[in-house]
């Protein structure tokens, strides 16, 4: 029941803690824009396919310039990199309230996807360059827990925040893009990063070779279908199904906050369950938890659902897909770890993963809009709910990841 001393004894560094810090402010920032993104897209005359047009648009340009930030990091360094990437979001956050057309929104939202790029790859390398090898687990953990809490309170301060105005969280979120970006100039200002303590290149595994493992496909293929769910069509959709239900500011805020609460408890005990029992059973148990709440937030809207009952069905259909997501998120990054191993590393293999993820957030909103425009809600998110439990086949047949850790 106690920590180990050498592990007690090793402090965060205080560079870490900065990182930490500005992780909170950029996840409450993109949570207190994401209630209203939606509904400020439509307010320019556009369907709800376009709608979902501009959150994909983040994401299809984080994809395709993450080559480019990875090597800028490499030829400038992690910190210009990082303090530019924020100045950059906070210019396109900035640029967004002032819009004057759905196509300037679009390329404003566009060009703040290449600066969250850029300040996502650089936060990694300066957190894997300045974290104790000791301590790394508990860099992670607060790193992560930093961007979840503030994706909580995000949405509820922005759904606060749009009653001044849809303009506002935009406002808003690049003023504390700026805070965060100065806070990090500072007090990483005479930081140098340190040699990795083993100069010795670990052996490369190629994505040829993790390809040959099916639990590798199978990650692949629920890799994009969390992606399509849980941040595309989660931020794109349900926003727009939130004001059909009731047409009130606050209320897209709440539901997705109520998602976040969800994934947040679970995320307390997921990562032990899957070290226990294995990574196959909470990403199988979570997709089909995801896929059946997912699936039937559609029916909110139907008429067989009393007008009093429909936000609270939302609102509880909303927490267990969080449940879901919770279940599936940490189980499905263990997995690709189990299969690298600790004395190879696998940068396209992670990198590859990651991108799977990033391409179910570009389609899904996509042709989930098209659906909803021309089906209606229910059918659009019937559709997500089917992507998801389809995911679930390629783990029926997949071998336990765990083993490979065990097996070295």
């Amino acid at each position: 029941m106690t920590t180990p001393p050498s592990t007690a004894r090793i402090p965060i560094p205080r560079e870490i803690w900065i990182l930490v810090g500005a992780a909170f402010v950029i996840a409450i920032g993109f949570g207190i824009v994401s209630p209203v993104l939606p509904a400020y897209a439509r307010s320019f005359d556009v369907g709800v396919t376009a709608a979902s047009v501009i959150v994909s648009a983040f994401a299809f340009f984080r994809l395709v310039f993450a080559p480019a930030g990875g090597a800028l990091v490499e030829r400038l360094g992690e910190r210009p990199v990082y303090l530019s990437g924020l100045i950059i979001v906070a210019l396109s956050s900035l640029a967004s309230a002032f819009a004057q057309s759905y196509w300037q929104l679009l390329a404003f939202r566009g060009l703040g996807g290449i600066g969250s790029t850029m300040f996502t790859i650089s936060a990694m390398a300066l957190l894997v360059r300045l974290a104790p090898p000791s301590g790394r687990g508990r860099v992670s953990s607060a790193y992560g827990s930093a961007f979840l809490i503030g994706g909580m309170a995000g949405p509820l301060l922005g759904g606060l925040v749009a009653q001044w105005g849809m303009r506002a969280p935009f406002i808003l979120y690049a003023v504390l893009l700026l805070v965060a970006a100065a806070v990090v100039a500072v007090g990483l200002g005479g930081a140098r990063l340190r040699p990795a303590p083993d100069a010795a290149n670990r052996p490369v595994m190629t994505l040829a070779e993790a390809w040959e493992h099916r639990a590798y496909r199978a990650v692949l293929v629920s890799a994009v279908a969390n992606g399509w769910s849980n941040f595309g069509v989660r931020n794109a959709l349900l926003p727009l199904l939130a004001a059909a239900v009731l047409d009130e500011p606050w209320v897209a805020g709440v539901v997705l906050a109520v998602g976040a609460v969800g994934t947040a408890a679970t995320l307390q005990f997921s990562g032990r369950l899957s070290d226990r029992v294995g990574r196959r059973p909470p990403i199988l148990v979570g997709l089909v938890v995801l896929g059946i709440s997912m699936g039937a937030m559609g029916v909110v809207t139907s008429d067989r659902v009393p007008d009093s009952a429909s936000l609270g069905l939302l609102l509880a259909l909303s927490l267990v897909s969080g449940v879901g997501a919770g279940l599936v998120n940490p189980s499905q990054q263990a997995t690709v770890a189990d299969i690298i191993g600790h004395e190879r590393s696998g940068g396209r293999v992670l990198s590859t993963f990651q991108m799977a993820q990033d391409v179910g957030a570009i389609v899904g909103p996509i042709l989930v809009g098209v659906v909803a425009d021309t089906l209606g809600f229910g059918a659009a998110f019937a559709t997500t709910g089917v992507v998801c439990l389809l995911a679930t086949l390629p783990w029926l047949r997949a071998p336990e990841p765990l083993t490979l850790h065990r097996d070295g």
